[in-house]
């Protein structure tokens, strides 16, 4: 990974002892070509962070003040399980230094590692799920870690909501749940369904943002491309009322095939990253102490889940 800093930041709000933020890269790809180019997905993200504004009009806000330690990427591809496990490892030792854990893929099946540290660190954790796809049979070609599984085991362990989905099988059909997944067809003809999302959400929640989410039509360089998607402002219309009444404890964005010859993908993948960050913390103040709980509704982290004889 050839950047130093996420965004180019001055180094002062990069170091991780003082940032609030941490920023995960997983360049994971599967075996098929174009979900394969994923694995580029996070280098493309990077490099289009650093040509960014990072002063947001809607919030008033520099969230990149608030401290985003770039971490060292997860590498680790011998196998999909091995690759779980690394982000599993490497998620789960951010949370308990009380940051605000954050990644970048890369192929869908990263977010099993990363909702299973947010889950083992978060009482009553809602997994929103945000794709094109539902991502939820049990097992394909004999694997339950691949990109077409990679919501099951969230949907047997969370609070799993589902928005935005336009493809899927006959046979996740029967996994579903039909009260707390959102199909895009229904959306577009339905202006309550944000607040019947939300309402449905515990306190704790955890986004998994598939950028196959957003419309074709400004998001192309995804590897299963489908029609009918959220738009821009729809898309920041759901996540900043979102932001303002759920505490979330962490997200992934993945699904990003970039193009060399158009990268406005990229560009929309970093300017949707900022955004949620600029979201999270428009009402905190540079200097105020970071903890990822509502004061008074939310539990803090419950160190219980923690298993004390884990190495980080």
């Amino acid at each position: 990974m050839i950047n130093k800093t996420y965004a180019g930041i001055p180094e002062e709000f990069s170091k991780l002892e003082q940032a609030k933020i941490v920023l995960i890269p997983v360049p994971y790809g599967e075996a098929k070509d174009s979900v394969k180019a994923s694995k580029k997905g996070p280098e493309a993200f990077l490099r289009a962070s650093e040509d960014i504004t990072l002063y947001d009009i809607e919030t008033d806000t520099e969230v990149y003040q608030q401290g985003v330690y770039l971490a060292d990427e997860v590498t680790e591809d011998s196998s999909a399980e091995a690759m779980v496990n690394a982000v599993h490892q490497s998620a789960k030792k951010y949370i308990k230094k009380n940051k605000f854990v954050t990644l970048v893929g890369g192929n869908h099946t990263i977010s099993i590692g990363a909702i299973r540290a947010f889950n083992e660190c978060f009482n009553s954790l809602t997994v929103l799920h945000v794709d094109a796809h539902a991502n939820l049979l049990k097992t394909y070609k004999g694997s339950a870690l691949h990109e077409n599984c990679a919501l099951y085991e969230a949907s047997q362990t969370t609070n799993l909501i589902q928005v935005g989905v336009r493809s899927m099988s006959a046979i996740e059909k029967t996994v579903i749940d039909e009260e707390k997944i959102y199909f895009a067809n229904e959306m577009a003809v339905d202006d309550t369904w944000m607040d019947s999302a939300i309402d449905q959400m515990t306190d704790n929640v955890y986004i998994t943002f598939d950028l196959s989410a957003i419309d074709i039509s400004i998001m192309t360089s995804v590897a299963r491309p489908e029609p009918g998607g959220l738009f821009w402002y729809e898309t920041l219309d759901f996540l900043s009322k979102l932001f303002k009444e759920k505490n979330i404890v962490g997200l992934d964005l993945v699904g990003l095939c970039p193009n060399e010859l158009n990268a406005s993908s990229d560009f929309l993948m970093a300017r949707l990253y900022y955004k949620m960050l600029s979201y999270k913390f428009a009402d905190e103040n540079v200097d105020d102490d970071y903890d990822n709980s509502y004061e008074g509704i939310n539990q803090k982290n419950n160190i219980s889940k923690f298993d004390d004889d884990d190495e980080y």
